[in-house]
């Protein structure tokens, strides 16, 4: 564990995504836009803005071509896309992403309910597709759900967040994300997760990606951080959940990871009130608060 934390981190909002999918009335692909818009003047330079995925099974993301083009977009702002398939990626391609994102577990039973079939046809699945996307001069990021806990098989061996790692780095994956899907971990059970995937990717090329759902996001996030790890991923408002693991809550609130790291001495280059600005509208949008502590601390200083 290292003795001194990074000087600056990188955040990737996932809200437009992964916030959003499992909204069960339409979000208009307007308001998408105008949230990635707001996001990206707030100082995120990453940002993974829809899915190209069946509307059958994420109806929500049935409009992301047209969010796509919607986008004004920025050059120094890399947009991001989930595509599950060759299906997907193709449909993708035309949208012209900086970045394609394909998902694994470290869960069998995770993976099967998911995405029905086990962790290694799944990269089987994802091969072609990393291939496309690097051909293209595509980035390639993998998200590796459950890597703590399943609400199927609970916790989750560091061994088995290694062999999923090993996996996406040998079909040419570029950057990996660490994620407690359900929400479940605590410092030492996501440290053990990280260095079980540091053994097959660098440092740089890791992120940590951390749910809610006990209330251990922001402490998880340090944990991360004292390994040197200065990769996040975090949605704007606490937005998100994840459909095949009942219970568990959105993913970290941007605005609450901002206002750690801006407390620590640790560069973010986001503007924390025009952050807060975003997660207030998309709020508005959905009809409810924001999901993040800084927010309503400072909308409630805002109302006095």
């Amino acid at each position: 564990m290292l003795t001194s934390l990074p000087h600056r981190v990188r955040l990737i909002d996932v809200g437009p995504r992964d916030g959003l999918q499992n909204e069960k009335q339409p979000v208009p692909a307007a308001v998408k836009v105008e949230l990635v818009h707001r996001l990206q003047d707030a100082g995120l330079n990453e940002i993974e803005v829809t899915s190209f995925v069946s509307p059958k099974w994420v109806p929500q993301m049935a409009d992301n071509a047209e969010v796509m083009a919607g986008i004004h977009r920025q050059p120094d702002v890399r947009y991001s896309v989930l595509t599950p398939n060759l299906q997907g990626f193709e449909a993708a391609l035309k949208t012209k992403p900086d970045e394609i994102v394909v998902f694994g577990a470290a869960s069998e039973a995770f993976s099967q309910k998911n995405i029905n079939c086990s962790i290694a046809e799944s990269i089987e699945r994802f091969a072609p597709v990393v291939k496309a996307a690097r051909d293209a001069g595509i980035a390639v990021r993998g998200a590796m759900s459950c890597t703590v806990g399943c609400p199927y098989e609970g916790e989750i061996a560091p061994e088995r967040v290694g062999y999923l790692a090993g996996l996406m780095k040998s079909i040419g994956i570029q950057r990996v994300d660490v994620a407690d899907t359900i929400g479940v971990g605590t410092p030492r059970k996501v440290q053990a997760a990280m260095e079980a995937t540091l053994r097959h990717y660098a440092l740089n090329d890791v992120s940590g990606h951390f749910h809610d759902t006990y209330g251990q996001a922001l402490v998880n996030t340090l944990a991360a951080l004292q390994m040197g790890v200065w990769n996040f991923q975090s949605s704007v408002a606490g937005l998100g959940g994840c459909p095949y693991a009942k219970g568990a809550t959105g993913n970290v609130a941007t605005e609450d990871v901002v206002y750690m790291m801006q407390g620590m001495g640790i560069e973010t280059g986001i503007h924390l009130d025009k952050l807060i600005d975003a997660g207030v509208f998309i709020s508005n949008a959905l009809g409810r608060q924001p999901n993040s502590l800084v927010s309503r601390a400072v909308l409630n200083k805002r109302a006095v």
